[in-house]
C-alpha cells in the first residue's frame, strides 16, 4: 500500500515503522530515504516475508520483494528522494547543512508525513546516522509520543527496517536506471557504473563528462570530495562590473576584466551580434536552451 492510498483500518491501531536509506555514499544520483510501516500486531508475519538488508540481497530478489510488499494491504510505505543538486547545494551553501543533518531531516519528514495521514505510530526503528543515542534523543524530543529505537545495522536486526531498506534501495536503483540526462553535450553516455567514488567505471565517466565551464551533469553530487580533483581543470570565471561602476574599479580589477576580454568572454557589440545571429561559437549549453545574448534591456 503506497502512502498516498486510502487509510486502512489497521492504521488506527498501534503501528510500527522502520526507516533506512540508500545511496548515502555514491557521487552519482539521489539519496533515498524509505520507510515501511504496519500494525504492531503484524510484526510476526512481517518476519516471515524474507526481508533483509538490501545490500545482502541480489537485485532481482530486491525487485521481487518490493513488488510483493506493494501489493500487501497490511503494509504501508513511503520514500523521500533527495536530488543530487539539493544535496550539493545544501552542503556548499553559506550556512552549510551536512549529510547527517540532511539524513535526519529526511527521516523526520517521513515520520511527520505518515503521522499526518492519520497512522497511529507508536514505535519507530531507525538505522542510525551518526551517534545513535543523540539521534534517538533528537527524534524523541520531536515526537514524544513515539518510542524510538536507533541502532547500527538496524536493517539486519529488525524486519521492519529491512523492509524499509528494500524500499529505499529499489527506488534509488530505478531512479538511476531511468535517469534522463538534461545536458545535451556530444558523446554523453550512461555507462557510469555503480556511482560509487571507488568504481573505475564511475571515475572514467566523471572524467569524460566534466566541462571546463559548467562542471558536471546534474546527476553528479559536485560537493563530493571525488569531484575536487577535477576542479584544477575548470576555467576561472570572472564577472565584469556594470558600466556605471567602472569609474570606481581598481587597477587590479581592470586587469582581471581585460583578461576576460582577451580570452574571448567578451566581444565588441557588433561582433557579438554577428556570432549570435549565426549561432556559431556558442556553447551547446546555450544553444540547447535557446539562450541568446541581450545587448539592450
Amino acid at each position: 500500500m503506497r502512502s498516498e492510498a486510502a487509510l486502512p483500518k489497521w492504521a488506527s491501531k498501534p503501528c510500527m515503522m522502520g526507516i533506512d536509506e540508500a545511496g548515502r555514499g555514491p557521487v552519482l544520483g539521489p539519496m533515498v530515504y524509505g520507510c515501511l510501516y504496519c500494525a504492531c500486531s503484524y510484526q510476526k508475519t512481517l518476519s516471515t516475508l524474507n526481508f533483509a538488508d538490501s545490500k545482502t540481497v541480489k537485485e532481482e530478489k530486491r525487485e521481487e520483494l518490493f513488488e510483493n510488499l506493494k501489493t500487501d494491504e497490511s503494509i504501508g510505505w513511503a520514500v523521500d528522494v533527495i536530488d543530487p543538486r539539493e544535496l550539493s547545494s545544501k552542503m556548499l551553501k553559506k550556512h552549510k547543512i551536512n549529510l547527517n543533518e540532511i539524513s535526519h531531516d529526511s527521516a523526520i519528514g517521513l515520520v511527520s508525513r505518515v503521522l499526518n495521514m492519520g497512522v497511529l505510530l507508536t514505535e519507530v526503528y531507525v538505522d542510525t546516522v551518526g551517534d545513535a543515542e543523540k539521534y534517538r534523543i533528537k527524534l524523541s524530543e520531536r515526537f514524544p509520543s513515539i518510542k524510538f529505537v536507533v541502532a547500527k545495522k538496524a536493517d539486519s536486526i529488525y524486519p521492519v527496517v529491512s523492509g524499509a531498506s528494500i524500499v529505499a534501495k529499489v527506488t534509488r536503483d530505478r531512479a538511476l536506471r531511468d535517469w534522463v540526462l538534461d545536458e545535451t553535450a556530444e558523446n554523453m553516455h550512461r555507462n557510469f557504473g555503480s556511482g560509487y567514488p571507488g568504481d573505475p567505471e564511475t571515475k572514467s565517466w566523471l572524467d569524460d563528462h566534466k566541462h571546463s565551464v559548467f562542471g558536471f551533469p546534474t546527476l553528479v553530487r559536485f560537493s563530493w570530495g571525488t569531484c575536487t580533483s577535477y576542479s584544477k581543470h575548470l576555467v576561472e570565471v570572472l564577472w565584469e562590473s556594470d558600466a556605471a561602476d567602472e569609474d570606481g574599479l581598481s587597477e587590479r580589477t581592470r586587469k582581471r576584466q581585460l583578461k576576460l576580454t582577451n580570452v574571448g568572454f567578451t566581444a565588441s557589440k557588433r561582433k557579438s551580434e554577428e556570432i549570435e545571429s549565426s549561432g556559431k561559437g556558442r556553447c551547446k549549453f546555450f544553444q540547447a536552451r535557446k539562450l541568446e545574448l541581450l545587448s539592450e534591456f
